[in-house]
């Protein structure tokens, strides 16, 4: 074992779930937002606002999502910095995060013409639709920078620790904006544009919240941290670690968008019920992602430490919880499955149909935690490179699953491969675990 540099906190049970249980409950009030958006819209008594509020939400997440890379890579090496004791360091990566965040924001309103026009010919609308979807997004548009910008906020509070602020941060935005939904559409009368000025405000006044819960970054190390800005070797790592992580991700979600299409071909009752199950899948995401999230914070600051006792512990014990709260997930899917998916839709065909291929939903969280906790601990390794290496061949292998199993189990066959990516992903990654412990040596 190495000689730990700096002596970290113990690392118990009770620490993951602090860090962990912030994070469950701000993820639960993300869907909320979404349906009051709907509902709002939908008192205006008309099919077009709700499609368009919808579809414009849709092309602005897809945008966003590609700048995910930021809010992992800056947990990951904020972590490492933390745990090493280097102040100045751990505020540089905030600052050189929170830079790249607000530049990026800028690019997409510089191009949002460009951008938004390539959205609406790949999914053409209704004139009146993408006629009120081109009200929505030109107003949105312009929170882009505060909202990627916040994917820095975030990482840096994940990685110190501060998970309660990630929750207020998040229980302030999505309570302002459904009080502003409903202010402005429904007692101002002002619609579709409406929605979109709620969020663009709730956004802004995030970031702004988001900065004085990380005011810490500019105190007595905020002059230090501004002269390693431009370190050379930093940059190169920053740049290394999220164009790995993005690539890596680009990857995972072409392999969920093949399955929804894949299941469209094989009818709309079939499509329709894979859609239903699919939700399962989400509620797993956000449930157990405080657990990894605080696997990404415990391994980042014992490898910042040169701690490997740490690093294993704190996979360990990450590890359990999620291992726990998936088999509480898979337990409850199986037991309320049924009822569930009779509460997301009264079509016959579809609950028989979503029925059918409940158990895999159901089997989904135990066999997919792996994969979960792995990437956790190797964002705080900041191992990418072997995230990227470890999703290539199983995405390869998933190719391959589909093609021996879809044409003989059908839409079975289509959920058995998916269970297979998720498989390969978690073994692959097993397999290179020691490289994590050796980052501490």
């Amino acid at each position: 074992m190495s000689t730990p540099t700096r002596l970290l906190p113990a690392l118990t049970h009770a620490r993951v779930f602090r860090i962990a249980a912030p994070i469950v409950l701000s993820n639960a009030t993300v869907p909320l937002l979404g349906a009051v958006d709907t509902a709002v819209v939908g008192r205006l008594g008309e099919a077009a606002p709700i499609g368009a509020v919808g579809i414009g939400a849709v092309i602005l997440a897809s945008l966003y999502w590609i700048f995910g890379f930021l809010r992992m890579g800056t947990t990951g090496l904020a972590a490492q910095a933390h745990g090493a004791g280097d102040v100045p360091e751990r505020t540089a990566v905030f600052l050189r995060a929170l830079l790249v965040g607000l530049a990026a924001g800028a690019a997409l309103v510089v191009l949002q013409w460009l951008l938004f026009g390539a959205a609406f010919a790949i999914a053409p609308a209704s004139p009146e639709v993408e006629g009120l979807a081109r009200q929505y997004l030109s107003i949105r548009i312009w929170g882009a920078p505060a909202t990627i910008a916040l994917y820095a906020v975030t990482g840096w509070l994940i990685a110190l620790e501060r998970t309660r602020g990630v929750l207020v941060l998040q229980l302030w935005m999505n309570g302002l904006n459904i009080a502003l939904d409903l202010w402005f559409v429904l007692g101002l009368g002002w619609g579709v544009p409406g929605v979109a000025l709620a969020t663009l405000v709730a956004e802004w006044t995030g970031l702004a919240l988001g900065l004085w819960l990380c005011r810490a970054a500019f105190g007595p190390a905020f002059a230090a941290a501004r002269a390693r800005l431009m370190d050379g070797a930093a940059l190169r790592r920053m740049v290394s670690v999220n164009r790995d992580i993005m690539l890596r991700s680009v990857m995972l979600q072409l392999s969920f968008t093949a399955f929804i299409f894949l299941g469209a071909h094989r009818g709309d009752v079939t499509l329709a019920a894979n859609q239903v199950l699919l939700q399962f899948l989400e509620i797993t995401a956000y449930a157990l992602d405080g657990f990894a999230f605080a696997a990404e914070t415990l391994v980042g600051q014992a490898v910042g430490a040169r701690d490997r006792w740490a690093v294993r512990r704190a996979s360990l014990v990450a590890s359990h919880w999620g291992v726990g709260g998936a088999a509480v997930l898979s337990l409850t899917f199986a037991l309320a499955g049924p009822a569930l998916i009779d509460v997301m839709t009264t079509a016959p065909e579809v609950r028989a149909a979503a029925r059918s291929y409940l158990p895999w939903a159901a089997a989904a969280p135990l066999i997919g935690i792996a994969s979960w906790m792995f990437d956790g601990i190797f964002i705080g390794a900041t191992l990418t490179r072997e995230m990227l290496r470890a999703m290539v061949i199983s995405v390869a292998i998933y190719v391959g699953a589909v093609l021996t199993l879809v044409p003989a189990f059908g839409n079975h066959g289509l959920w058995a491969a998916l269970m297979v990516l998720n498989t390969a992903r978690g073994v692959t990654m097993a397999l290179r675990y020691k490289a994590a412990e050796a980052k501490a040596a």
